[in-house]
């Protein structure tokens, strides 16, 4: 049986800071859901053009301009939620209305053609993601995808510098 002061003896304190914001499903919405997202970062101490933040910004870019493209119900908006965990990863998720349009994994998609104009999005969060994936909602679907934004060295330097600190 563990107590309260060994459990958090063993397990660092996890601070998750959460964005949460509805958009039209526009374009226009599109570009400020990512725009906003970079900000937002930036005030959570991911600084601007650096690489987390901009592999961040064209996740965010993209998932955001399938919602409106492939996602999009009339009158309904889509949501984009951010959120930064005590050990530097960033989820992204962006939320929208419809169900029956799922986004499929590049390697299982049927090849396009150059005149397809698209299908070629999900290969960037793909490779630029720790990992991706899509939820059910109640109404609609959520895909997320996941960003370190430190590396392995600053995670190990934050938790030491918590454990001094205690």
């Amino acid at each position: 049986m563990h107590t309260d002061t060994q459990l958090s003896a063993t397990q660092p304190p996890t601070t998750v800071r959460v964005f949460r914001q509805s958009f039209s499903a526009t374009h226009k919405a599109a570009r400020l859901a990512r725009l906003l997202a970079v900000h937002q970062l930036h005030e959570w101490d991911v600084p601007y053009g650096t690489e987390p933040s901009d592999h961040a910004a064209l996740i965010v870019a993209e998932l955001a301009t399938n919602a409106v493209t492939h996602g999009r119900v009339p009158g309904r908006d889509f949501e984009l939620r951010l959120a930064l965990d005590g050990e530097g990863v960033l989820r992204i998720e962006v939320s929208d209305a419809r169900t029956e349009r799922r986004p499929v994994p590049p390697h299982l998609a049927p090849p396009t053609g150059t005149e397809a104009g698209g299908g070629r999005g999900l290969l960037l969060v793909e490779a630029l993601a720790d990992g991706w994936g899509v939820l059910e909602r109640e109404v609609g679907k959520t895909v997320w995808a996941t960003v370190r934004t430190l590396n392995q060295k600053s995670t190990e330097a934050r938790s030491s510098i918590r454990a001094t600190d205690s």
